[in-house]
């Protein structure tokens, strides 16, 4: 079995052993997916743009003809040096065409898959597990320590400090995706520049909660009815250390934002998504108007008291609170799904 430890993929990033010709990188934080997976093809090759060395390939289009896989792998570079394949999975099964490359005799092309979040029983998962010339890496959300890196590395490579304050302010600022951590640091070392440290005032200017949508991402598929959606989500969650206090939060306040547009659209005010204040960020508005379609006024209202007794639960028996806020917003999302049946 060649399944790393999450906890050690960083150093297999580092210097990727060439014994692994098929490398895959999965998991939920698709940002730190991305980030390894082009880490890796970099070490694959001489010259990522060189069309002759990398070939890009989409898992649909691999899923329809599986020996094109096979084809690119054993395809020579044309000016010769290191070749490699950067494929993306989608929604249809590769396996099989994985399968057939693992099966070609030892050659110098690296075959790059970059995933999605894949159950431990999904076949691309067990296969690249499965395979002597191939691992897998596993890239799941940040942990506070992984912040705290995150923070100091892209400080130093800006050449600023931060103050102990501004980086104890920052940590729990960043959410559970990489590539969304990232940019908001780099934006905040943009925000700095000129100076030599950065303190609580500039991270408060600067820095936007980006653990504040993936909380968003799980209230709105709890209201648009879609608990096995809801499930996955409260999964990352708790890998980011999500509190519940700050689940039921979330759900109370746009509970009530959803029963105050639902009131005004069942008394016949005009109402729009777009003209809402303060906008909903685009990827929010099509759970929110699917949850608009789904509840109605009277339906919210007893929500509203269903989910201030999970609230009340949950301070009564704070070692039971995780427990309670995830039941709460599973019945939201089932209730939610009923509703829109």
């Amino acid at each position: 079995m060649v399944a790393v430890k999450a906890a050690d993929v960083d150093a297999f990033v580092a210097r990727p052993d060439p014994a692994r010709l098929v490398v895959l990188v999965f998991g939920p934080d698709a940002g730190l997916v991305s980030e390894r997976a082009s880490a890796i093809v970099k070490a694959s090759v001489d010259d990522v743009n060189d069309p002759f060395a990398l070939a890009r390939l989409e898992g649909e289009a691999i899923a329809a003809e599986p020996t094109r896989l096979v084809e690119e792998a054993q395809t020579m570079p044309l000016f010769g040096g290191r070749r490699a394949v950067w494929l993306k999975a989608g929604s249809r099964n590769i396996a099989p065409a994985v399968e057939a490359v693992l099966a070609l005799p030892p050659g110098g092309c690296r075959v790059v898959i970059e995933a999605g979040d894949l159950r431990r029983n999904a076949p691309l998962r067990a296969l690249c597990e499965r395979a002597k010339n191939a691992v897998a890496l596993p890239c799941y959300a940040d942990s506070e320590r992984d912040r705290g890196r995150l923070i100091d590395d892209e400080m130093r490579a800006a050449g600023l400090t931060l103050t102990p304050e501004a980086r104890a302010l920052l940590i729990p600022l960043l959410g559970g995706d990489r590539a969304a951590s990232r940019n908001e640091i780099r934006k905040l070392a943009l925000y700095a520049r000129g100076r030599d440290q950065v303190d609580v005032e500039d991270v408060t200017a600067v820095v936007s909660d980006a653990s504040a949508l993936a909380l968003e991402d799980i209230i709105d598929a709890a209201f648009a009815g879609r608990p096995a959606e809801v499930e996955a989500q409260l999964g990352k969650a708790r890998t980011a250390s999500a509190s519940a206090g700050a689940l039921l939060f979330n759900a109370q306040r746009q509970l009530a934002q959803l029963h105050k547009w639902r009131v005004a659209i069942e008394d016949g005010t005009p109402f729009s998504l777009e003209a809402v204040q303060p906008p909903l960020h685009f990827r929010r508005k099509a759970l929110v108007d699917a949850a608009l379609k789904a509840w109605n006024a009277a339906r919210l209202a007893t929500a509203m008291a269903e989910l201030a007794d999970a609230v009340l639960q949950s301070r009564r028996r704070p070692a039971l609170a995780d427990s309670i806020a995830e039941r709460a917003l599973l019945a939201i999302a089932t209730q939610g799904r009923r509703s829109a049946a």
